[in-house]
């Protein structure tokens, strides 16, 4: 029976992405296990996983728990339970798990594979934290055996500065979505109408969604801002998510004049029936990986205005979306006011991204992990 060991830096990142890939595996006679931060607020779904270990780490790659006991109690753990593969993801827990197992990994006792989920170097950071993040992704790259990126920017990335031979490199799908729950017929009229009294809205009033964690690179700040700039006044937005900037961007919406048209409703168990009463949805980041909210979106046949950013780009491309400059906040009040009269374009925007976003189908990329997943076990 393989063994299989799955970390992340946040219990919510298994939550949220990871637990379709403990019930595959363990449909298929595995053993999954799964290992998360233990002051996450976000208790994990342990009834997808065989067990789950928590550990004490930081989310700053620098925090001295990551250099102390974290890699010793991760490398006893592997040592002890014979893992066949330890997949991991999200940058802290990518690296520390690394370093912990880098010896146990070169002796041939495990197989090491790292889905990055977005390099923290990339197109328009700052050249001294891009510098950074890349050497540290090189050093790491020496003790991985397979690398998955998913999206154009970073499998370029990745080969021009050979963060692991080209063999051991692989361009994903993202992590994928699920079809047969993301889809326009997945959600009532009755759903929708009840969406709209919860928010207050009147008959002539529309929303656009926005389902993003409150920090600075998802820039909140710039939806609200351009909200303000085009002067709709039957236009609403609609925030979905927690974060450190969730009180300082209700404030902002009280200082640009909007609050009235801003619902801040915070974590949302099933965003569904939201997306589908929206006229479109809204994701101004300066930094993605695949985003996943802009895949339910184009799932559920829902328009999506994204920034011209990897990961964004790769799935709004030929016409799947609207794309803009990052910051760019009069082009995005100008776009909001199309959404809000209604302009046709968005709806043929939606209707070629449900036809792309199939590419992402879940039950197609985790049959790709399956695959890979066997080739380095057996090679």
């Amino acid at each position: 029976m393989p063994k299989l060991l799955i970390i992340t830096t946040i219990q919510r990142t298994l939550r949220d992405f990871l637990l379709p890939y403990g019930d595959h595996f363990r449909s298929l006679g595995w053993q999954v296990d799964a290992m998360a931060n233990v002051r996450d607020p976000y208790p994990v779904a342990e009834e997808h996983f065989d067990h789950f270990y928590a550990v004490d780490w930081g989310r700053n790659p620098l925090d001295p728990r990551n250099f102390g006991r974290t890699p010793r109690f991760i490398r006893e753990l592997v040592e002890r339970e014979q893992y066949d593969i330890v997949h991991v993801h999200t940058p802290v827990a990518a690296f520390v798990t690394r370093f912990a197992l880098r010896k146990l990994r070169a002796a041939g006792t495990v197989k090491v594979v790292y889905t990055a989920h977005g390099f923290h170097f990339f197109k328009g950071n700052s050249p001294l934290k891009n510098f950074v993040f890349l050497n540290l992704e090189k050093l790491a790259g020496r003790w991985t055996d397979h690398l998955i990126v998913m999206n154009r920017e970073d499998f370029s990335a990745a080969q021009t500065h050979r963060i692991v031979p080209p063999e051991h490199l692989t361009l994903m799908p993202g992590i994928g979505v699920d079809l047969s729950k993301y889809s326009a017929a997945s959600v009532t009229a009755e759903q929708i109408a009840a969406v709209r009294r919860e928010l207050g809205l009147a008959p002539e009033d529309k929303y656009i969604l926005m389902v993003a964690e409150f920090n600075p690179g998802k820039r909140h700040r710039d939806a609200i801002l351009a909200l303000a700039q085009a002067q709709t006044a039957h236009l609403h937005l609609v925030f979905a998510g927690w974060g450190p900037l969730f009180e300082g961007t209700k404030e902002l919406a009280v200082k640009a004049g909007v609050a009235e048209q801003c619902h801040f409703l915070g974590h949302v168990e099933d965003v569904r029936p939201l997306l589908k009463g929206a006229v479109a949805s809204v994701l101004p980041s300066e930094r993605e990986g695949l985003p996943r909210s802009v895949l339910e979106s184009m799932a559920m046949g829902v328009p999506v205005i994204g920034t011209n950013i990897r990961g964004t780009q790769d799935l709004l491309e030929n016409g799947c979306g609207i794309l803009y400059p990052v910051g760019d906040i009069r082009s995005l009040a100008s776009i909001f006011a199309q959404a809000s009269s209604g302009d046709p374009s968005f709806a043929s925007c939606a209707q070629r991204a449900m036809t792309h976003v199939r590419k992402y189908n879940l039950s197609a990329v985790l049959h790709m992990h399956e695959k890979l997943y066997l080739e380095i076990m057996q090679g």
